[in-house]
């Protein structure tokens, strides 16, 4: 079962804050709450969306996305916002899950879009690596581990990256996805002792620029 998707829902109203999130994990998300723009900015882990209700909400969500958020966010505003989905306030639960739900649509279209990682061209949806006339198949969890570190600029933690891609459970371990990558670099590297393009670093991986 793959696992609920994490929102990170910076609302400065308590009552909001803890009602949106109550309804969203009913929904079947999994929603960290942050009632500053401190609190959202020391939120540690990845998230698949921000959901941003914050005095001065497009500031805030620049602000997170230059110290490294790179999901997609929705804000709560009393206007549009160019270059984010918005919601204005007063809002129905309905209204901002319909948002949502398009946001989520059009991210994962966008995550299916065929991208260059180092000599290849990765095809998620084909679950395929393509360089010249070779082709390397990959498993599901191959091809959603190539998509997380992807989409996330930098090194990605372990414990992250096995959340993302297995769930959390009492089967789960961190050798899991050691074996995982293991099996990864002899597919797609050269010389798999001496990784250049999926790479580890600082307790994670990630991919070679």
């Amino acid at each position: 079962m793959p696992s609920p998707l994490r929102i990170l829902l910076a609302e400065s109203d308590d009552v909001l804050r803890a009602s949106l999130a109550e309804q969203l994990q009913h929904e079947g998300y999994e929603v960290l709450g942050a009632r500053s723009a401190e609190d959202a900015g020391a939120a540690a882990g990845q998230f698949a969306f921000a959901i941003i209700g914050l005095d001065e909400a497009e500031s805030v969500a620049n602000r997170l996305r230059a110290a490294g958020l790179s999901c997609p966010a929705l804000l709560i505003t009393d206007g549009e916002v160019a270059g984010f989905e918005t919601v204005a306030r007063p809002f129905r639960f309905s209204a901002l899950l319909a948002r949502l739900h398009a946001l989520s649509t059009h991210h994962a279209a966008a995550s299916d879009r065929a991208v260059r990682i180092g000599p290849y061209t990765f095809h998620p949806s084909a679950k395929m690596l393509q360089a010249d006339d070779r082709k390397v198949r990959l498993t599901e969890k191959e091809t959603n581990i190539l998509k997380f570190l992807h989409a996330n600029a930098g090194t990605v933690p372990r414990d992250i990256l096995l959340h993302e891609v297995w769930g959390y459970g009492p089967a789960v371990a961190t050798h899991t996805l050691e074996t995982h990558i293991y099996r990864l670099r002899k597919k797609i590297e050269q010389d798999p002792a001496k990784a250049q393009i999926l790479l580890t670093e600082g307790g994670g991986y990630r991919l070679s620029a």
